[in-house]
């Protein structure tokens, strides 16, 4: 699969986001799971990655920063969210107009090779006419792209874990806290 995911390429230089290096750049705002709960992501669980392109840069309002939807931090163009895959959530069409934005989207894992993975976009993107990547499509990506785990895994994740690793996850939980879900405005301490 690292094949497939080096010789992926997605139109208008679009490419999916290193959350790693999000979370780095802003730790406070840019939260991604923890390398613990990454680690248990198997196949047919709903992961969320990122799209965008260095090729479009703001809104049309051609406003120097707006709100990330994200992490609520500033940024230079707005980002498309999708709170639920598809197929979990019946969700009405949306019209949105392509404007060059970055996108959050679900995909469903199909496989997994050690740090990469197969998966199926599970929602209708709005950037599909920039970047290609259409609902029902096979994606290849790595763990560092993994912005969240679909809720519906938590229990699921925690319960495959070792002693070992549920005494790393309460190491970080003690750590990092109960931080704030940006979607859904809850205390999410998996995110």
């Amino acid at each position: 699969m690292k094949k497939e995911f080096s010789e992926q390429q997605f139109q208008n230089e679009y490419q999916f986001i290193n959350g790693v290096e999000m979370h780095a750049d802003n730790p406070e705002n840019f939260l991604i799971p923890p390398q613990v709960i990454k680690k248990q992501i198997t196949i047919h669980q709903y992961v969320e990655l990122r799209i965008d392109s260095p090729r479009f840069s703001v809104h049309q309002e051609d406003a120097d920063k707006c709100s990330c939807p994200s992490c609520n931090g500033e940024m230079s163009k707005p980002i498309l969210r999708h709170s639920h895959p598809s197929s979990l959530v019946d969700l009405p069409d949306e019209k949105v107009p392509s404007r060059g934005w970055g996108e959050d989207f679900w995909v469903k894992t199909t496989k997994r090779e050690g740090e990469f993975f197969c998966g199926v976009v599970d929602n209708a993107l709005a950037e599909s006419r920039l970047h290609g990547i259409k609902q029902g499509d096979t994606v290849f990506f790595h763990l560092d792209h993994v912005l969240a785990v679909h809720d519906v895994h938590r229990r699921e994740l925690v319960s495959s874990m070792s002693v070992e690793d549920l005494k790393e996850l309460a190491g970080w939980l003690r750590l990092n806290g109960p931080q704030q879900d940006q979607s859904s405005g809850t205390k999410d301490p998996l995110a």
